[in-house]
């Protein structure tokens, strides 16, 4: 625990340094942040032209399914914020890179999270938290904080896939088609009720990868229709625990690739 601790600590001053080098070319910053604001909400305003034609998706309505865009949304910035520099894994295990990683006396995965600061999903943060905040229904004090540790259960569902697909790049070098694949998975089908899709695409969602639990699950215990849900009403009110269980068996096998990681030679 103690090790975790310090990794953490350390993790966050080098975040520090990395947000006060970004405020040196505020202007970028800005574009940045714009940019993912301006992409995210493209995304939602597609959403909202086909809502005024059909007054309801799956029997959500339009408010629901801003709730549901903004909890899927503001899960994934959560996520990639930290996460984004694995897109990069593979480049540093092919270029002989990771042996440089491995030598510092600090933890290899702290090391690659923290090599850069992702600009422009802080737009993307910001276009879901206010979706979310808009949309939010009346809810009282516990539904609030099962709220807030839904929005964290889905980005730990989204950070463990895609750690876990990561960890295959220390021994096949290649990953970046499988990991874009299911990042489209996530992002294509994350934010519409699951109810749309068929039954077998329906399953495969919620049981194979867990799209379903990213957004879709907790937000139907939030809205009252768990009635629809592939699983069990107390499963769904568990969905947060099922991020950390991932990312714990993720973090897991990570740690076993690791072991078995030889270097290129580059």
């Amino acid at each position: 625990m103690a090790e975790v601790v310090r990794a953490l600590r350390l993790y966050w001053r080098l975040q520090r340094a990395a947000m006060r080098g970004a405020l040196q070319y505020r202007l970028n910053l800005v574009i940045g942040i714009a940019a993912g604001v301006a992409y995210q909400g493209s995304g939602f305003a597609f959403v909202w032209v086909v809502m005024h034609t059909f007054p309801a998706v799956g029997g959500w309505s339009l408010r629901e399914i801003a709730f549901l865009y903004g909890m899927r949304l503001t899960a994934h910035a959560l996520y990639v914020l930290p996460f984004s520099s694995l897109i990069g894994l593979d480049w540093l295990v092919r270029e002989g890179e990771l042996d440089r990683v491995l030598l510092r006396p600090l933890n290899p995965l702290v090391q690659i999270m923290a090599k850069r600061l992702g600009v422009g999903q802080l737009g993307d943060l910001l276009a879901g938290l206010v979706l979310l905040v808009v949309a939010l229904p009346p809810l009282g004090p516990a539904s609030i904080l099962f709220c807030l540790a839904a929005v964290v259960g889905g980005a730990l569902v989204e950070a463990a896939v895609s750690l876990a697909l990561a960890s295959l790049a220390l021994r096949t070098w290649n990953t970046l088609g499988v990991r874009a694949f299911a990042d489209d998975l996530f992002s294509k089908f994350g934010s519409y009720p699951m109810s749309v899709f068929g039954g077998a695409a329906q399953w495969a969602l919620t049981f194979v990868l867990p799209v379903a639990f990213v957004a879709y699950v907790p937000a139907s215990v939030l809205l009252d229709r768990t009635g629809e849900l592939n699983v069990p009403a107390p499963v769904a009110y568990g969905s947060p625990l099922l991020g950390v269980a991932l990312f714990a068996l993720a973090y897991r096998i990570w740690s076993r690739q690791l072991r078995h990681y030889q270097s290129t030679g580059t």
